[in-house]
């Protein structure tokens, strides 16, 4: 299949009512004024998989950040309604409004909470992506792998071996189990309106691992998050 990145778009969705770290997508981070959103326009913009950037809001610092970079032919503000901007807002209901805001053949949804993937990672995802549509997939979607001792305090017992026939594996020999993680989805913009859903029937698992797989949702996430990206970036 012969891809080129005006078939495919980011959509970058961001929000000012953030509860548990306030402001964390605008906020100064690691001495980036813009903070995370920042970091991630600009680790957007030196991708080449994409013909543009959707960036979804309702946050009038997110448009002044992203107006900051007058890149108007590359970001395409798009003010999302309120109502799907409450922290009591169905993912279900964002997934069917994102197809009437993106008009590429494939949609890309990232978050900014991600700082450690950047421009490379994510034109390696295009490209696997387009080469799983060719092995059969119909979309990928980022995940970590876990290959550790699950309990289920329902079924009151691990749930990912058989105790009746070895009671402690070495993990390594654990079937492993795949989170989904939330840093990205690539899929069609048929699968969202006919399935509406942002992943298919057959997703491609893209495992990230290391630093790719730091996620920030709460203030302590941001604390570390931020140390840890000051160390990466001392010497730039």
């Amino acid at each position: 299949m012969n891809q080129t990145n005006n078939s495919i778009s980011f959509f970058l969705p961001t929000r000012k009512g953030s509860e548990r770290v306030p402001s964390k997508n605008t906020r100064p981070f690691a001495g980036v004024k813009g903070g995370l959103l920042e970091i991630k326009l600009k680790q957007l913009l030196g991708a080449q998989c994409c013909r543009e950037i959707i960036l979804s809001t309702d946050d009038p610092k997110s448009v002044e950040i992203a107006e900051g970079f007058n890149r108007p032919d590359k970001i395409k503000i798009v003010i999302r309604p309120d109502s799907l901007c409450l922290s009591t807002t169905l993912v279900q209901d964002l997934i069917n409004y994102v197809p009437s805001v993106v008009a590429s053949d494939h949609i890309f949804w990232l978050h900014v909470t991600t700082p450690f993937i950047g421009a490379k990672d994510y034109n390696l995802a295009c490209v696997e992506y387009f080469k799983a549509l060719n092995d059969g997939h119909d979309s990928l979607m980022s995940v970590s792998k876990l290959q550790q001792f699950l309990w289920s305090k329902e079924k009151g017992d691990v749930i990912n071996f058989d105790r009746s026939e070895i009671l402690w594996p070495n993990t390594q020999d654990l079937t492993p189990l795949y989170e989904i993680n939330h840093a990205f989805y690539i899929s069609s913009r048929s699968n969202y309106i006919e399935q509406k859903d942002r992943i298919g029937k057959n997703p491609m698992l893209y495992e990230l691992t290391g630093d790719q797989k730091v996620d920030i949702d709460w203030g302590d996430d941001f604390d570390l998050a931020e140390v840890l990206y000051q160390l990466r970036h001392s010497d730039r």
